[in-house]
């Protein structure tokens, strides 16, 4: 209860953003994007290469799988904790493989391609090494119960490295079929750099996909231990059709595409009509995939079947797009919301549908049918770009939630390797429950910066309280990042003018360029003795500019929303002290201001803005914009 109450009060929390947000020009896509991949290395597990960008993680895990007699070192750590669970790991490069396909020519004008393929072969690598028999697979590396009774650095773990594995004995459809999906979309990627390679994922393929059908049932029936973080609620019906369609995409192969149309109706891919997509439910995905295979016109004998797909795929469209006649809840904000603990992945997940459906009715000529009327593809592009928004910071909170993006996102990241003191800084080794001592328990910003990581994100009604302890809304996890890789390529590069319908032809690969380093920032003068107290200009002045904008909107109880942004810049050359700012005919919320009688003042923990910088408030209601100006200041 006493968590509970914190978080309610957090949302209504000051907020301060020291610099002008990006929001207010438009958002760095391709920032964004670069900092979304390079958040995987902070989560790679092994012997790290000479190639490493984040610094300040080291090797780890140097023995998994050594007690079973196979190598199992590498992959990624799920989220904040360092346990490598397989489901989830599978799926996100899937998500990566899927993005790299369908926006390869974007990811490679960012710039960004290598490190995406990059990103997909540490996963791939290990995948491979996990599937040592046709009929064996190592789904989980580590104990989510042990390991969360102690909080080290990866690099320090003393917590069980036992490894779990599926086989004919101790079946695991869902794993299998969803590594199987994943190495039949990553043997397309590498098809054009590294065909060996290729090869040998397409193999792994074929026999996890043929042992996933051929021993049916649920992999947390077999290893239990993962029942209690990512246990398989949909069953694996959804990924065996999820395997096939990868395999049928990857290979053209006919089996593939009667599996699809044979097994729609019994395997629910023509009758679940789905408001979610995930690690867990793939329904919505398999939907999209079929649907591109109809419009492409490689349905064959099964065009009536992949119709009911289709159906199906709109229906999740329609629902998030709120068109549907069972749509998806959102916040006042406009986020979708599906349940409070990490509900980012579902918004990143759903975004990405809706823009490569989107791409595709466009390469189709065709329009979404929703019970509400037609919709052009472009409302489906817009909405995903909407929710790209918002978790970079167009919110009520302006928040970005993907750390280390803009200037006000998450300090106290719910991860054991940002949270402590790099072992490159200090060597001292961190014990189990001294880490939750010295580390966790620290009311401080995280001393390692978790760049890119999308966070678990808000609740329901907006609020987000920026604390470690609140894993259910400051762990990040590697399957929030993956969609975004192509869905942030995408608004970044635009459309290039291909058609999606056709075969994947991806872009050469070009020398990875080498980032200059920052200009060292400059120094603020010193303040003079005697500050001078200034009148009460009227909106701006030639030393403080007042901007207002207003920059989301949202129609929520029938009444429609504004959420306004005021961004106030000290442009003299000194620092500016004890601002007051009126503010009328305010009809809602404010944050990033304290009331101070019949104005509004800087934060408790603000004492001053320093020449150049910006501190910006926002506030929601239902009428124009309010009145806004500048009583008093000093600066000194």
């Amino acid at each position: 209860m006493d968590k509970f109450v914190r978080m309610c009060l957090m949302g209504c929390l000051l907020l301060l953003v020291g610099l002008l947000p990006l929001a207010m020009g438009g958002h760095n896509y391709g920032d964004a994007l670069s900092k979304s991949i390079l958040f995987f290395e902070a989560q790679r597990s092994g012997h790290l290469p000479s190639t490493q960008r984040i610094k300040w993680r080291g090797h780890s895990g140097l023995n998994d799988g050594k007690t079973v007699g196979v190598d199992l070192v590498g992959g990624y750590y799920d989220a904040g904790d360092n346990v490598k669970f397989g489901l989830p790991m599978a799926f996100t490069v899937t998500m990566m493989s899927w993005s790299v396909l369908e926006y390869g020519k974007q990811l490679d004008s960012s710039g960004e391609l290598n490190h995406a393929l990059d990103a997909i072969k540490w996963g791939t690598d290990y995948l491979i090494k996990a599937h040592p028999e046709p009929h064996v697979f190592y789904g989980e590396v580590g104990d989510g119960n042990t390991d969360h009774y102690c909080w080290q650095r990866p690099e320090d773990m003393t917590t069980s490295r036992q490894a779990y594995r599926i086989d004919p004995s101790n079946p695991g459809s869902d794993l299998a079929g969803e590594t199987a999906a994943a190495m039949a979309a990553a043997s397309m990627v590498f098809r054009r750099y590294n065909p060996s390679y290729a090869k040998t994922l397409l193999s792994h393929a074929y026999q996890l996909f043929d042992f996933a059908d051929k021993y049916r049932g649920k992999y947390d029936s077999s290893i239990t231990v993962a029942q209690k973080y990512y246990r398989s609620v949909s069953g694996y019906a959804d990924e065996l059709l999820w395997g096939a369609a990868w395999l049928y995409k990857a290979t053209n192969n006919e089996y593939y595409l009667n599996y699809l149309g044979n097994n729609g109706d019994a395997l629910g891919g023509t009758g679940w009509a789905m408001t979610e997509f995930g690690w867990d439910v793939k329904y919505a995905g398999v939907q999209t995939l079929v649907a591109k295979f109809l419009m492409g016109g490689k349905a064959g004998h099964h065009a009536s079947v992949f119709g009911k797909y289709q159906e199906k795929a709109d229906y999740f469209m329609c629902s998030c797009l709120g068109k549907g006649s069972r749509n998806v809840q959102k916040t006042p904000g406009g986020l979708i919301f599906r349940q409070r603990w990490n509900n980012l992945q579902f918004v990143t997940s759903a975004s990405f549908l809706m823009t490569v459906y989107s791409d595709y009715l466009t390469s189709a000529r065709k329009t979404l049918k929703c019970p509400s009327g037609n919709v052009q593809p472009s409302e489906l592009l817009s909405f995903a770009k909407s929710q790209v928004d918002y978790i970079l910071g167009d919110n009520p909170r302006a928040t970005s939630y993907m750390v280390g993006y803009g200037n006000n996102y998450p300090q106290q990241v719910h991860h054991r390797g940002s949270s402590i003191v790099s072992i490159k800084v200090n060597p001292s080794f961190v014990t189990c429950r001294g880490g939750y001592a010295t580390w966790f328990s620290r009311k401080a910003s995280d001393p390692n910066l978790l760049v890119g990581a999308i966070v678990g994100g808000p609740d329901a009604y907006d609020n987000f309280a920026d604390e470690r302890d609140n894993y259910e809304q400051t762990e990040p996890a590697t399957y929030n990042n993956a969609p975004l890789l192509g869905l942030l390529a995408r608004l970044h590069a635009g459309h290039s003018g291909y058609n999606q319908l056709l075969p994947v032809n991806l872009p050469s690969l070009k020398p990875i360029a080498v980032r200059p380093k920052p200009a060292p920032r400059s120094v603020h003068p010193k303040p003079t003795r005697n500050p001078r107290v200034f009148p009460a200009p009227v909106s701006s002045s030639k030393q403080i500019d007042v901007v207002q904008k207003m920059t989301a909107s949202w129609v929520s109880g029938g009444k429609t929303y504004y959420r306004y942004s005021t961004v106030v810049t000290n442009k003299s050359g000194k620092t500016l002290r004890n601002l007051q700012i009126s503010v009328s005919k305010l009809y809602g919320p404010l944050w990033g201001l304290a009331k101070y009688g019949n104005s509004y003042v800087f934060p408790a923990w603000v004492k001053s803005l320093a020449p150049g910088k910006s501190i910006e408030f926002v506030y929601i209601h239902s009428a124009s914009a309010a009145s806004v100006s500048v009583s008093s200041y000093t600066l000194a």
